[in-house]
């Protein structure tokens, strides 16, 4: 190799070595609200899904059906739309809706489709593997009363390096044998987002 291609490579080595990237890892509370890119995060699911249950327990269908049937209202998670300009994923969504659902104890809830899959597989084969007394029965779920659908929608308004994210989500609790609507609510986030210059 001549002497010039060598100072070259070892040149291109330097500047690489300089100007290479570094990953930084830092522990932060699951709590804490750190908003990288502006799109939706963790923090929005979690704080959406908290206000939207609060409202849902708080409104008078629940109390109207209990002294109605002697009983608290069964409720299963159902779909929740991508409706939005972005990848969302709604089943951490989802998720968030039905521990707040549980945890709140005004309703009863029973799984969605996805779990409820794993469930029939798991005591079909109990009919056969399982010792009679610990089988369990086929064909005796809890079926819902009502199924909480909703959506996620975007507005994005964006002028060079600066943009507004308006996030709303719209929910409903509609009872299944009817089709009626008992409840429906949204949230909204509204994001302002400012790009910094790269420096070099």
């Amino acid at each position: 190799m001549k002497r010039s291609q060598l100072l070259l490579t070892i040149a291109l080595a330097s500047i690489v070595a300089l100007t290479g990237c570094k990953t930084k890892v830092k522990r932060v509370a699951v709590d804490e609200t750190i908003d990288l890119s502006g799109r939706w995060n963790d923090t929005d699911s979690q704080l959406v899904s908290s206000e939207m249950i609060a409202d849902i327990a708080s409104r008078s269908w629940i109390e109207e059906y209990t002294s109605k049937n002697g009983k608290k209202p069964v409720v299963i998670v159902g779909t929740v739309r991508n409706k939005s300009s972005e990848h969302i994923e709604t089943e951490t969504f989802t998720k968030d809706l039905e521990r707040e659902l549980i945890n709140n104890g005004r309703v009863t809830f029973v799984a969605n489709k996805v779990d409820r899959g794993e469930l029939r597989e798991e005591r079909k084969e109990q009919q056969t593997w399982s010792r009679e007394e610990t089988q369990k029965r086929l064909a005796a779920e809890t079926g819902a009363d009502y199924m909480l659908q909703g959506s996620i929608k975007t507005i994005i308004d964006q002028e060079g390096k600066e943009s507004v994210k308006f996030y709303q989500v719209d929910m409903e609790m509609i009872h299944l044998e009817t089709n009626e609507k008992v409840w429906a609510g949204d949230k909204k986030i509204k994001k302002y987002v400012k790009k910094r210059s790269m420096k070099w």
